[in-house]
């Protein structure tokens, strides 16, 4: 609780600028359906709002509430009950399992929106710098607030496990970050042979009695292999950097591997049996491949 208490106190928020948003709130409600509409069209931008939304009974009372808050951010009155009205609203995302950048990502939108409305009835400079800075402090304050929820949610979880818990939840992040390092190396060593290989192939074209077509066809399954390499690698980048690591380059690794094969044993007639089961191999691992990519689009709509 003290932390809400000191909260207006750390923000610098003095009792003008309680004020001059308590003046701004009739031209604001006159702009609430125009900011829902506008909040709406901004949301569904996201990802996974469909996830939150589900149908029209939440969508209609999640607008309700979206609206009263937006009133009531300029409803003068900034006090505990106040505070604990957005605390309330910030548990529920916990709750509900909302992604933090969502909600700051939200906020981005309401800041422009009503600094715009600020800049489009500017009159007075000094009133207008006045307004820009409690429309600004308050806007921090309510983030802050409505973040507070998750910072809270999972210094909770971490503070209910036990020492030996904590001990091994930290040498598992330890060793998750050398196994990706590891893997980091590891795929920066396979891009580097299937260079070689792709110089091998090449060199054989040339300077060998390879016949033309074997050669052609096995410089091609090489370069292929490279490339899926090179995604791979792509791939590892970003999961190093926090975006998650997508299970079907590892599938187009190997789908490179086998049809480099079926190019090669394409041009043999004693391989008639080893290709086949190659090639149901490759379907096999191009069904799962659409599976996956079939499952990311489903997400993403």
């Amino acid at each position: 609780m003290q932390h809400y208490r000191n909260l207006k106190e750390d923000y610098q928020f003095s009792d003008e600028e309680t004020q001059i948003l308590k003046e701004l709130q009739p031209r604001m409600e006159k702009l609430a359906d125009e900011f829902i509409d506008g909040f709406y069209d901004y949301i569904w931008g996201f990802g996974k709002t469909a996830q939150f939304l589900k149908n029209k009974d939440i969508i209609a009372h999640h607008r309700k509430k979206i609206k009263e808050w937006f009133i009531n951010l300029f409803c003068g009155q900034y006090d505990m009950p106040y505070f604990m009205y957005l605390y309330k609203i910030g548990e529920i995302h916990v709750k509900i399992g909302l992604p933090t950048h969502y909600v700051n990502s939200a906020f981005t939108y309401v800041r422009t929106f009503i600094l715009t409305s600020i800049e489009d009835n500017f009159k007075d400079k000094q009133q207008h710098v006045k307004e820009i800075r409690a429309v600004e402090k308050i806007i921090d304050m309510n983030l802050d607030v409505l973040t507070s929820s998750y910072r809270e949610e999972e210094l909770s979880k971490f503070l209910s496990l036990s020492k030996v818990e904590k001990n091994i939840l930290s040498g598992l992040k330890k060793f998750n970050s050398y196994i990706n390092y590891f893997l980091a190396i590891a795929l920066a060593l396979v891009a580097f042979f299937a260079i070689g290989l792709f110089v091998y192939d090449v060199y054989m074209l040339v300077a060998t009695d390879i016949k033309i077509d074997k050669g052609v066809l096995t410089v091609l399954g090489s370069l292929l292999v490279l490339w899926a390499s090179i995604e791979l690698i792509q791939e590892e980048i970003h999961h190093l950097q926090g975006k998650g690591f997508a299970i079907g380059a590892f599938i187009m690794l190997a789908m490179a591997a086998l049809i480099r094969k079926v190019l090669i044993y394409s041009l043999s007639a004693e391989k008639g049996e080893e290709l086949l089961i190659i090639a149901a191999v490759i379907v096999g691992l191009a069904v799962s491949y659409w599976l996956v990519g079939a499952k990311k689009r489903t997400i993403i709509d």
